[in-house]
C-alpha cells in the first residue's frame, strides 16, 4: 500500500507527464489504486489538515483517475473537461504535491465534465 512517502513533490518530472486513460482491462486494478489514494489522502489530512481530492499521478500512477472525499468517497475515471467558460475567477489554492505552499490560480467559472463516476 502506498503511503505519504510515495507522494510526488513539486519538481518531480512525472508531474509534467500526460496521464493515460484507464483501460477496460485495467478496471480490476482500480480498487487497489483507490485504496492507495485514500490512504495517502488520509495521511495528508492528518499531517497538514487539508485535502479534498487526489489524482493518481500524484502517487506516480500515470492514469486519469481522481479520488475525492468530502462527505463520501467518489472516484472519477477518465475525466475530460469541456464547455469551459470564458469567464474566469482567481483563488488561493493548495496542492498535496507542495503542501507548505498556497498558490494563486485562475479557474473557469463553469465547465462540464465527461467521466465515469464510481
Amino acid at each position: 500500500m502506498k503511503n505519504l512517502d510515495d507522494l510526488l513533490l513539486l519538481g518531480d518530472s512525472r508531474l509534467y507527464e500526460k496521464s493515460e486513460p484507464v483501460l477496460p482491462t485495467e478496471i480490476p486494478l482500480v480498487n487497489g489504486w483507490v485504496a492507495d489514494l485514500h490512504n495517502v489522502m488520509m495521511q495528508i489530512r492528518e499531517k497538514y489538515h487539508f485535502g479534498r481530492a487526489i489524482a493518481a499521478p500524484q502517487l506516480g500512477i500515470m492514469k486519469r483517475l481522481i479520488y475525492m472525499h468530502i462527505d463520501k468517497p467518489v472516484v472519477f475515471i477518465n475525466p475530460e473537461l469541456d464547455e469551459l467558460s470564458e469567464a474566469m475567477f482567481e483563488l488561493w489554492d493548495d496542492c498535496m504535491c507542495f503542501p507548505n505552499l498556497l498558490v494563486r490560480v485562475q479557474r473557469h467559472q463553469s465547465k462540464c465534465a465527461n467521466l465515469l463516476i464510481c
